[in-house]
């Protein structure tokens, strides 16, 4: 009898072991993807933070799994959200710059996530997942037309999109001064104002007598100046109406987009695109627009934190973020979805008013936003949760990065990964159940736009993280851990230091970059430096060439891609009537 209770006791275990797991795993869980914009690891609670309340997020951590070295693939917005989305480092889709535009600019570029690039959310589309991305796309739009949308969420595997097809910034805001190209806008006024001085004492000199001319001469210099000035303030002189508008599907139904309400409205679509597919299988992306500049705050929030406007605005982001989570709560999906959070990438050190600091912190962590190799730039916070399935409370320091979760969400939804092109991402789920105590990322390559700024290496027999610093950028002033004076740091040229032998560190001894290794200090040195760039040499055979989406052609604003909700240039509307309240 002890026999046969034993047989049936091993035999109930190995079926629920075997077949249990699987049934949870199968059974396609809803996936739920929050997303910050700008957020540093060091800006909430479970990170360590004990000033800004994020109890929202906190509470994911305790009922999940938490990630103490996850990794972004690009240290700005647009080529890190491309990483994410394809699970590949920007570098191969061309989403990587070779100048200094590392990021989308307008609307109505011609750069963008390229067709032939396949999504998580185009994998679980096929799967029979119902797809929407609520808030920040910023992986372009259109290429040849101003309503081709080759770029749109649409065409890239989401059913539905509402929220920005570019990115926040202080342009959107009125009261606040404008950051896109504002050092080539103050060259173009300059320009102008000197053109206009120009036409101005040539014009008083001919009615004076004074100097010899003709009209017709001060006619052209007056044609070519307007001429200048319409090419360049077309454009520049109406950023709000051209990149801070929200979309619904193809439609424009702000423009320019109103920002007391947007998080509002974000809100809101978010919790009906639960409820109306709380039937499931779903997707849902919320790709915030907080934490990024302007950091504008509803008044609910405004002036309620010990960090300032800065504060005000993560601690909005937390209860929106609760505010959906509720919403599982209550319609019964909590068990059966997949819960994941993490920043695109880390804090904007930079974004400063005065003396006020208007972007995040990044705990111990050396740089931030902008910068490829230095960990305050590319390590965030990454959170996962999915009651009775990831052991809750957990924390697990192996490296991982925000491309793992492509291959992640598609073998959880039961679909293959593409065969025909080189994923860079892992799936995590043996590393986040306990099955697996070690990453199965061996190196990760940290680029700066194009340019390979370090590489880490998970040396997993001995338990280091080496990682070789080949560029960094040059801090001003000097020592302050920052490019303070520009919107942030360069990937080459002049504002680049070159390293060879470069700089090492371990970072499972010194996480903060603090202490340089050198032959003399580190027995290993060379064998670690030569294992870098044998892996190096590998990992370039792999890359092919790709047209560059950030290319100047490509980013700069062209009047026949600008998407409008009237007839162009007469581009405003306001299809959302009073959403504010909501709830």
């Amino acid at each position: 009898c002890f026999r046969r209770y034993l047989l049936m006791s091993l035999t109930s275990c190995l079926f629920w072991n075997t077949f249990g797991f699987s049934a949870a795993v199968d059974s396609k869980p809803n996936i739920l993807l929050f997303l910050a914009d700008d957020l540093g690891i060091g800006d909430i609670g479970c990170y360590g933070n004990n000033s800004i309340r994020t109890p929202n997020i906190d509470r994911l951590a305790r009922e999940g799994v938490k990630l103490t070295q996850h990794i972004a693939a690009a240290s700005l917005c647009t080529p890190s959200r491309a990483a994410f989305l394809t699970g590949r480092y920007p570098i191969r889709s061309g989403m990587a710059s070779s100048n200094r535009y590392r990021a989308l600019q307008w609307n109505a570029g011609s750069g963008g996530l390229p067709a032939n690039e396949t999504t998580f959310a185009r994998l679980l589309q096929q799967q029979g997942y119902t797809t929407g991305l609520i808030g920040k796309w910023h992986q372009g739009v259109n290429c040849e037309s101003f309503n081709d949308h080759c770029h749109h969420p649409l065409n890239h595997g989401f059913d539905y999109f509402y929220g920005m097809p570019l990115t926040l910034r202080n342009n959107c805001q009125k009261i606040k001064p404008p950051d896109l190209d504002a050092a080539l806008q103050d060259k173009l006024w300059l320009y102008s104002q000197i053109i206009t001085l120009a036409v101005l004492t040539l014009t008083a000199g001919k009615l004076t007598d004074l100097i010899s001319i003709r009209w017709k001469t001060i006619a052209c210099v007056t044609l070519v100046g307007g001429l200048f000035f319409i090419s360049w303030y077309s454009s520049y002189g109406f950023v709000q109406y051209w990149n801070c508008i929200l979309m619904r599907n193809h439609d424009v139904t702000e423009q320019p987009m109103k920002l007391e309400r947007t998080a509002f409205l974000i809100l809101k679509e978010a919790i009906s695109f639960i409820k109306r597919n709380r039937h499931g299988p779903f997707l849902l992306f919320v790709s915030f627009l907080h934490v990024h500049t302007p950091l504008f705050t509803t008044s609910k929030f405004l002036g309620k934190s010990r960090h300032g406007l800065y504060g005000d605005n993560v601690e909005e982001m937390d209860w929106m973020m609760g505010k959906i989570l509720d919403v599982l709560d209550e319609e019964g999906l909590k068990n059966h979805t997949f819960t994941y959070f993490a920043s695109d990438h880390g804090g904007h050190l930079e974004a400063q008013n005065g003396s006020a600091q208007l972007g995040g912190w990044n705990g111990i962590y050396k740089g931030g936003k902008g910068m490829g190799g230095w960990e305050g730039g590319i390590r965030v916070p990454g959170i996962f949760r999915w009651p009775g399935v990831l052991p809750a409370g957990t924390v697990t320091d192996e490296p991982t990065s925000l491309m793992d979760i492509y291959p992640t969400v598609v073998h959880l939804a039961g679909g293959i990964l593409p065969r025909d092109r080189v994923i860079d991402g892992r799936n995590l789920l043996p590393l986040l159940q306990g099955r697996a105590q070690k990453s199965n990322h061996e190196f990760l390559f940290h680029y700066c736009g194009s340019y390979l700024h370090a590489v880490r290496w998970h040396q997993k027999d001995s338990g280091a993280i080496w990682k070789a610093h080949y560029m960094t950028p040059i801090f001003s002033p000097p020592g302050a851990g920052a490019c303070y004076g520009k919107k942030n740091c360069p990937c080459f040229g002049e504002g680049v230091t070159h390293h060879d032998p470069p700089l090492l560190f371990d970072l499972s001894r010194d996480p903060s970059e603090a202490k340089p290794l050198s032959a003399d200090t580190e027995p290993l040195f060379d064998t670690v430096i030569r294992e870098m760039g044998r892996a190096i040499e590998e990992h370039r055979r792999t890359l092919t060439p790709v047209p560059e989406q950030l290319s100047v052609y490509n980013v700069v604003w062209k009047p026949w891609l600008q998407p409008c909700c009237g007839t162009f240039p007469f581009c405003w509307c306001d299809k959302e009537g009073d959403s504010t309240q909501i709830l």
